[in-house]
């Protein structure tokens, strides 16, 4: 199959500004609100983990094909095999061999508990444990990958050293990135196209993300605060609070950057479908919120301004070196203006370098709806097509 890929170095760029209440949307090792100097001042920040995985989570809810990534690859092998007719014995044995071409085990640990102190009904408590059920690596594969690998053992019985047959785990991995290689065409996995994939045991199976994602971070200072909470005994005979505690937050308006390879996404999925996974990328990009402390510091504040660029050549973000100022009763006017302003100088400045395509501002015009935006971006990824 040929592609034609006039996308190619085309991107879809998105700054998005956003302003979130009393929030603590992605802690650091102690709990706190994660932060970062830019210019000289304390910003509030979100790292691009933090919003990545909510966004490849929003995109299983439209209904997309996704991948897994998981460490324990042999429940999905094993699925599959016995869905083709094997034997419950004969499919862990084929999930075995896989999940083995791929994953060390560690050594066994002793169980780790981490609490974090209780909020009203929230409890986090992180277990690490690690064991012979337990691995350092996780591999992400698409249902299509998955299906050739079973049907690989099924046309050998399901005998899973006739299908993999080196000794040495390297050499063992590669024998499945030939496997999948001869057969698929394309990642089916709309996720893995976005997000990428790294296989350290088989080069072979890495896959180039087409989105990237910077860290967002306030435009503006900020400075974490500390609430004291208490929580009440709903069965104390003495008056009093039968727990006292402390956790930081903060309250931002911050700046999100993500830039959409098309190239990239249409050299992936092989043409396939592009302007709906430009749709459902778009769609979770904006629902999507981190996480953390939801239901207790509630962060549901949807975009209140974008500007999407269409362009070819180099990314760029919008730095916010300078912190902005509260003006017009907050930060969001006056961020509007500082990035706009700063994008229409460096139009000028990059010249026919800028390479722009189309411009959508989202926020300002009320009949310009997410709706509408999706539609226009969705006409910029019909261009690339499959041809046999």
């Amino acid at each position: 199959m040929t592609i034609n890929n006039p996308l190619k170095n085309t991107r879809i760029e998105f700054h998005i500004l956003q302003s979130f209440p009393v929030t603590c949307l992605n802690r650091d090792d102690v709990g706190a609100p994660k932060t970062a100097i830019v210019g000289g001042v304390q910003r509030a920040r979100v790292s691009s983990q933090a919003w990545k995985r909510p966004v490849r989570m929003a995109m299983h809810d439209f209904g997309v094909t996704h991948g897994t990534r998981t460490k324990f690859i042999c429940k999905l092998i094993m699925d599959a095999c016995i869905a083709r007719g094997a034997t419950q014995e004969q499919a862990q044995a084929c999930g075995d061999k896989i999940e083995g071409a791929f994953i060390k085990k560690k050594e066994e640990k002793k169980t780790k508990k981490v609490k974090e102190p209780v909020l009203e009904n929230e409890v986090d408590e992180i277990e690490t444990e690690s064991g012979a059920d337990k691995s350092d690596t996780l591999i992400f594969l698409s249902p299509n990958e998955v299906a050739i690998i079973a049907d690989a053992f099924a046309e050998k019985g399901f005998v899973q050293n006739e299908v993999i047959t080196q000794k040495e785990q390297k050499k063992q991995a590669k024998e499945v990135a030939g496997l999948i290689s001869k057969v698929s065409e394309a990642i089916d996995a709309v996720d893995i196209a976005l997000f990428g994939r790294m296989v350290a045991q088989a080069a072979e199976l890495n896959v180039e993300a087409a989105a990237s994602f910077s860290h967002a971070i306030s435009t503006h200072k900020v400075s974490n605060e500390v609430e004291f909470f208490t929580a009440l005994d709903d069965l104390a005979t003495e008056p009093g609070s039968a727990h006292m505690g402390s956790l930081e937050f903060n309250s931002a308006t911050y700046y999100r950057y993500v830039s959409l390879d098309l190239g990239q996404l249409c050299q992936t999925l092989a043409g396939q479908n592009l302007p709906d996974a430009v749709e459902n990328f778009t769609k979770a990009l904006f629902v999507a919120v981190p996480t953390a402390r939801q239901t207790t510091q509630s962060g549901a504040s949807p975009w209140e301004f974008a500007k999407v660029l269409v362009r070819k050549g180099q990314r760029l973000q919008v730095p916010f070196e300078t912190a902005i100022k509260a003006r017009d009763g907050g930060f969001i006017q006056p961020s509007i203006e500082a990035m706009s302003a700063y994008l229409a100088k460096q139009e000028k400045l990059h010249g026919s370098l800028f390479g722009k395509q189309a411009e959508y501002t989202y926020g300002l015009d009320d009949c310009f709806s997410i709706d509408d935006l999706i539609a226009a971006l969705r006409q910029h990824a019909a261009g690339c097509e499959a041809d046999a």
